[in-house]
Order: structure tokens, then C-alpha cells, then sequence
């Protein structure tokens, strides 16, 4: 882009770290997409394919999720409240159940309005039921005092990497495949992303050999290594850890005095086992090792934007802190407390998230017949399109484990490479972009979060309805592969 001299700004004179930043999920490919879909919306029939479909980004309701009755329903009087004043017409004639209103009086009692401000972590009362939900989950105490509210665990993120990181020597391990937003974050801080490569043959699992290697030579160059990211179940890799991978990361963390940042936002996401909390882990740990672990900090994140919720446009999650300085604690309230506070409705919606209908109550079967057709919906997709890659020539995938994504590896031809180098592309954003332009279907290369030297993959999610698209991208691979034999 053209710098001009009339603008007291121009692209060389901006802050080069957020120039130099790169989210490959909202990237070119995506920006593409959404040109083809408003070409679509004018009523062009010139493109090869009738819809977009944005497998690029977890986005559920864009994708035709539909949100949780009982908690649109809570919102709705928790935005409206005078509707309130009209019990017999929502009872009688809108559907509402006597728990939703209930609900809407608890936390408006709690809150106020959804229009002021709340404490700059949170509002008490909201904390309070997310704890409640940490003891529930681990069996081990929480206290409110340590739960932090955020806008999406993306804010949450951003605060813990903006007080960890204190100069351009800070290092952070990362994996790789990773989710942007860590390598991007630590660009505009300027700080040092310390890549480890988790291991594809093992379901693309935490290898302690490789999280040392990384570590020892960052430290080498004089990096100061201060956490580990882990993503549990795994973004782009849908993996989800076993207890010994959990176990021997909060070990090494307590040796090298890192601390760990554990990404759980897809932790209702789980198609094969179950998901284990870093939380706790670590407090079974503490149990039966007294003082061995006490020294080791943890920040966990959730958020609403995925599991059944989906609510990504709502900007609901929170963070809980574990075994930190309360002095440094008191540098993190500071912060959030610059920001103000969290959408006080996203903290609502974390509340009924951590606190649903329960057996029994008036709105529980309608919310747990919504919540296992997402449930069962997400897992029979994930299944078809990983028997569709299972199909297709020189397409690796493992049976899909967590989360919303998949991550087949994709090995092409030296003439594929060839022409995506003509484009002064990588093969696998060659392939992307083929693919976007044949069927309307955007996923994300793989080098967009890292991927082995040598290797190419792309991250697909499995949140569009129906299975059309996935015979799409089969014809579409069987084709590319076809002409560049």
C-alpha cells in the first residue's frame, strides 16, 4: 500500500509491531470469502459455487448454531427488564419457564443494569457462581478472589501476556500448531514467542523432550523464558491431552519456574476420553506431594464463544488465577481495571454457562435436548469429514479427539509447489486459496499456525450444517491433485 505525505500517519511510520503481527484465521483467504459472499448476496452466478462456507474461523452461529433457549431468554429480560412487569404473558404465551425468570431476577439483583459498570475483575456475585462451577469441575476449593471476568478468553490472554511479558528478551513457549493469537499478541508486545512442536504421530500430544530442546536453546540465546501456553483440547489440532502429557508439563513448569498458561476454552468439546483441567491436576498433585508444586503459577481461561455455547459475539470468559503473588495479582487488577470492566452481559452469559438448568428444574429438558443435538451434531460432522479426508489421495488426519477443528496434513506435488511459488505463495496457501475459489469452502493453511519444517496442512472446522460441502472439498482435492500430477 502506498504511504502518502498528506497523512500524518502512513503503514512505515505506525507501530512496526502490530505491522509486523499476522492472524492467518482472518487473513486473505478470509477477506476473499467475504467478497465472494457479497458478490453472492448481489445475485452473481458466475462463481462455481452457490455459498460460502466459512470453515475458517469457530464461529458456531455464523454457521447456523442456534443459541441456547434458556440463555437467550435470561438475556432477553436481563436487557429488557420491564418485561418483567408482564409474567403472565411470558409464562403463558412466549414460553418462558418460571427458572428463566428467576434467573433474570438473581442476576439483575446482582448487577443492576447490564448498561453499568461492574468491579473492574467482575461482578462478585457472577465470580462467586464461577467458582462454584471450578469446585464442582476439579473437586478442589476456588475462590472468587482469583477469578478475573474478560471480553472472550482473547482479552484474557492479552492481559496475561501484557503483565508477563516485561521486555523483548521475554520468552513464551508456545505449540506448534498454535492459535494466532499468541505469536501475534507476543508480536505487538515485542516479546519472544518460543515455538515447541507437539507431535502429529502421537495425536498431536506434548513431547517433554522437545519443550526442553526449545527451552535450553531459547534460554541459550539469552531469552528469559517466563511461561508455556497449552491448548487443551487442542486449536488448530483438536487434540486432547491424556493425564500424563498434563502431569509432566506442570512438572517441568515447577523445575523451571514457568508459568502455565492454560488455554480450556473447547473443554466441553471432548469426542475420546475426557477433558482433565490443568487446575485439577495440579491440586491432585499438591495432594500427593505436599510442597513440591506449591511454588507453581497457572492461569486458566474459559469463555462462551465455543463448547455448546457458541456465543461468540456476546464477549464472555474469564480467567482464574492459581498460586500467584497477591502483589502481582493486585498489577493485573490494575490492568483489567484500565479497560474498565468486561461486557457486564458477556458476564452474565459466563454465569449461566457455568450455572445451567440443572435435572429437575422447569427449563432443563428443552436446554439438555438443545445441548446434546449440538453435542451429537458436532461429533457426526467431525466424523464425516474425517472419513472424507480418510478418501482422499495424500491426506493424513487423525480421528477427530476435541474441540471444533481438524488438521490433516497434505502432501502435494513438486509441480503444485511450483505453481504456488509462480503466486509467490506456500504450497498450502496455494491449495487454500484453489480450494476457496472452486467451492466457496475457506479453511486456513497450516502455516498460518506453524506447522513441522517439510510438512503442509490446513485447519478446517467442522461447525457448517449439512454434509454437501465436504463432498465439495473431495471433488476439489481429487481434481487439484489431478492437474498437478
Amino acid at each position: 500500500m502506498a504511504s502518502t505525505t498528506s497523512r500524518r500517519l502512513n503503514v512505515d511510520n505506525i507501530n512496526p509491531h502490530v505491522r509486523e503481527a499476522k492472524y492467518a484465521v482472518r487473513g486473505e483467504l478470509a477477506v476473499r470469502s467475504e467478497e465472494y459472499r457479497a458478490s453472492l448476496a448481489k445475485g452473481d452466478a458466475s462463481l462455481p459455487f452457490e455459498q460460502v462456507i466459512s470453515a475458517n474461523i469457530g464461529n458456531p452461529q455464523q454457521l447456523d448454531q442456534k443459541p441456547l433457549t434458556f440463555f437467550r431468554q435470561v438475556l432477553s429480560l436481563l436487557e429488557n427488564p420491564v418485561l418483567l412487569e408482564k409474567p403472565d404473558v411470558l409464562l403463558n404465551h412466549l414460553g418462558y419457564k418460571p427458572d428463566v425468570l428467576e434467573r433474570a431476577k438473581k442476576l439483575l439483583a446482582s448487577v443492576g443494569s447490564v448498561g453499568a459498570y461492574s468491579a473492574s475483575n467482575g461482578a462478585p456475585a457472577i465470580r462467586q457462581s464461577v467458582a462454584d462451577f471450578l469446585e464442582r469441575r476439579d473437586g478442589f476449593s476456588a475462590s472468587q478472589a482469583d477469578i478475573y471476568m474478560s471480553a472472550g478468553a482473547s482479552s484474557g490472554v492479552n492481559t496475561l501476556l501484557h503483565v508477563i511479558c516485561a521486555h523483548e528478551k521475554s520468552g513464551i513457549l508456545v505449540p506448534i500448531p498454535q492459535y494466532p493469537l499468541y505469536t501475534a499478541s507476543l508480536s505487538v508486545l515485542n516479546a519472544a514467542c518460543v515455538p515447541y512442536l507437539l507431535d502429529e504421530q502421537k495425536n498431536w500430544g506434548t513431547d517433554l523432550a522437545t519443550i526442553k530442546a526449545s527451552h535450553e536453546k531459547a534460554k541459550a540465546e539469552g531469552i528469559d523464558v517466563r511461561a508455556i501456553v497449552i491448548i487443551n483440547p487442542g486449536n488448530p489440532t483438536g487434540a486432547s491431552l491424556a493425564e500424563a502429557d498434563i502431569r509432566a508439563v506442570i512438572e517441568y513448569a515447577s523445575q523451571e519456574r514457568l508459568v502455565i498458561l492454560a488455554d480450556e476454552v473447547y473443554q466441553t468439546n471432548v469426542f475420546i476420553g475426557e477433558f482433565i483441567s490443568f487446575k485439577r491436576m495440579l491440586r491432585q498433585m499438591q495432594k500427593e506431594q505436599p510442597g513440591t508444586f506449591d511454588h507453581v503459577e497457572l492461569a486458566s481461561l474459559h469463555s462462551v464463544s465455543k463448547g455448546m455455547v457458541g456465543e461468540c459475539g456476546h464477549r464472555g470468559g474469564y480467567f482464574e488465577l492459581v498460586g500467584f503473588d497477591p502483589a502481582v495479582q493486585a498489577e493485573i487488577y490494575k490492568f483489567v481495571s484500565i479497560m474498565l470492566c468486561a461486557p457486564v452481559i458477556g458476564q452474565c452469559l459466563v454465569e449461566l454457562m457455568v450455572n445451567p438448568p440443572r435435572p429437575g428444574d422447569p427449563s432443563y429438558e428443552l436446554y439438555d435436548a438443545e445441548y446434546s443435538a449440538i453435542f451429537n451434531g458436532l461429533r457426526e460432522r467431525a466424523t464425516a469429514l474425517h472419513k472424507a479426508f480418510e478418501q482422499m489421495e495424500g491426506v493424513e488426519c487423525g480421528a477427530p479427539q476435541g474441540s471444533m477443528y481438524l488438521f490433516p496434513s497434505i502432501h502435494l506435488s513438486e509441480k503444485a509447489a511450483a505453481a504456488a511459488a509462480a503466486e509467490g505463495r506456500t504450497p498450502d496457501e496455494f491449495y487454500c486459496m484453489r480450494l476457496l475459489e472452486a467451492t466457496g469452502v475457506c479453511v486456513v493453511p497450516g502455516s498460518g499456525f506453524g506447522q513441522k519444517e517439510g510438512t503442509l496442512h490446513f485447519r478446517t472446522t467442522f461447525l457448517a450444517p449439512g454434509t454437501e460441502w465436504v463432498g465439495s472439498i473431495v471433488k476439489f482435492h481429487n481434481e487439484f491433485m489431478e492437474k498437478y500430477r
